[in-house]
């Protein structure tokens, strides 16, 4: 018993020695092989290597990097360390499609069903919003009865019968990354752009879509606030997706002033519709199309991009894409009748609209601010297990470029009945707050900074 005692403690030593051999060659800057990062993250999950050296490989990655051959490797890891969903068994190419995240970023909503409409497959997994930006999850969930928690054969079940599906990931996908998140979260290595894209393409590969399309924001409201940094992500993201075989493109876009009108889970379900109508802000519209004509033209349904979105538009136009919309809903237990009555959708009691006390033209409207105005009044979460309130939120009467006089309303709170006066105040400071003017005239900048195709050219705006 006692050799048996020494051997064991013999095996973690040399377990832990190993991942300090690990550890000390990438703080050095030299390159990690497959079998190493595949042997750490294993023994990650598996509990061999304990958070404290785990953080200390993160915070290594964090100054030295990874190549692309080691991001790759990674990633993969990452992938292998739960349960995939396999599509292979589904006809057709099956494209997915990713938001760095935003706010009233409301293109999946739109996205999955006018793309499957046009017959292209979309199996779609969405998390929830956190912090300043909206989750896709608590936008459907708003419609009554919408299931986003979905069986994997459920979600297969789903994709097979109507061409689409939106569900959570589950527990058992990629858990490598739930652990290793968490972890960066609390060790300032989150804004590692090689752990950050790796953590972003486990969970697009564990899925098993053929193609992939990447909506990278960058500006105030999004994660990568300077353009280079975006394209950066951009670049690595999808030269993981080319090297896992997938044909990938990501398209940077801007995200310094909300996308859209709304800022609220019911109120962005309901500018969803009118987009899917073709009544939907320009903004909006603009960028789902953009990035539907890639999926499409990805999706083996037309010859290039352009014929993408000229089909995209015919599809709004006609009614097939609100009908699949339709489709969808129903198909996860939703009220499909909130696509013709939005009053079956939850609704705040109050509206207070926000009038200016300036003139001018509007030449900023922060994002961030709005985002977070929005879960003030309890449209997101500050913290992960904060519930959410679907009726609240922000309507944005004037954006950047749009002339305002003094008393004209620039925006419209909606809020309970009980919500106190002085959060209604605090609110609206903070949505004044985010608006900037300016005497002379102003142009929006361009919605789409660039794109990377799927060969990996870059083209500029």
């Amino acid at each position: 018993m006692k050799v048996l005692f020494i051997d064991r403690c013999q095996v973690v030593k040399d377990a832990h020695m190993r991942t300090y051999d690990l550890i000390l060659k990438k703080r050095s800057g030299q390159a990690l092989s497959e079998a190493e990062i595949n042997e750490l993250v294993e023994g990650y999950v598996k509990g061999s290597v304990p958070d404290y050296q785990m953080a200390a490989f993160t915070m290594a990655v964090f100054f030295q990097g990874l190549n692309d051959d080691e991001t790759l490797a990674l990633t993969r890891a990452i992938v292998n360390s739960g349960e995939t969903i396999d599509l292979e068994h589904l006809p057709g190419v099956k494209v997915d499609k990713h938001s760095t995240g935003g706010v009233g970023d409301t293109t999946t909503l739109v996205l999955v069903p006018l793309v499957a409409a046009a017959g292209v497959t979309v199996a779609k997994l969405s998390g929830r919003g956190l912090g300043h930006t909206g989750g896709t999850l608590d936008k459907l969930e708003s419609i009554p009865g919408f299931r986003t928690g979905l069986s994997n054969d459920a979600f297969s079940e789903a994709v097979k019968e109507i061409g689409a599906a939106v569900a959570a990931q589950g527990q058992n996908l990629v858990p490598a990354d739930q652990k290793l998140y968490a972890l960066r979260d609390v060790t300032a290595t989150v804004d590692s752009i090689p752990l950050i894209s790796a953590s972003i393409m486990a969970k697009k590969l564990a899925i098993g879509a053929d193609a992939l399309v990447l909506d990278v924001k960058t500006g105030a409201g999004a994660f990568m606030k300077d353009t280079e940094k975006a394209f950066e992500l951009a670049r690595a993201m999808a030269g993981i997706g080319r090297g896992a075989g997938r044909e990938t493109v990501a398209v940077i876009s801007r995200m310094d002033q909300p996308l859209g009108k709304a800022a609220g889970n019911a109120l962005e379900v309901q500018e969803a519709i009118l987009t899917l109508r073709g009544k939907g802000p320009a903004d909006l519209e603009e960028l789902c199309l953009k990035l539907g004509g890639w999926m499409v033209y990805l999706g083996g349904k037309a010859d290039c991009p352009e014929r993408g979105q000229e089909i995209l538009k015919e599809l709004i136009e006609n009614g097939a894409a609100l009908a699949k919309f339709k489709e969808l809903i129903s198909k996860q237990g939703g009220d499909l009748r909130v696509v013709d009555d939005f009053s079956l959708l939850p609704g705040a009691e109050r509206q207070i609209e926000l009038k200016s006390k300036d003139e001018g033209h509007i030449r900023a409207l922060d994002a961030f601010k709005i985002g977070s105005a929005a879960v003030s009044l309890g449209a997101g979460r500050g913290k992960k297990d904060d519930p959410i309130d679907p009726a609240v939120g922000i309507t944005l009467e004037k954006k950047i470029g749009d002339k305002v006089e003094v008393g004209q309303v620039i925006a419209v709170i909606q809020a309970r009945s009980e919500t106190s006066r002085f959060l209604i105040d605090s609110v609206g400071k903070m949505i004044r707050s985010a608006y900037q003017y300016s005497a002379g005239s102003v142009t929006a900048p361009p919605l789409i900074c660039g794109w990377i195709d799927q060969k990996g050219d870059e083209h500029h705006v």
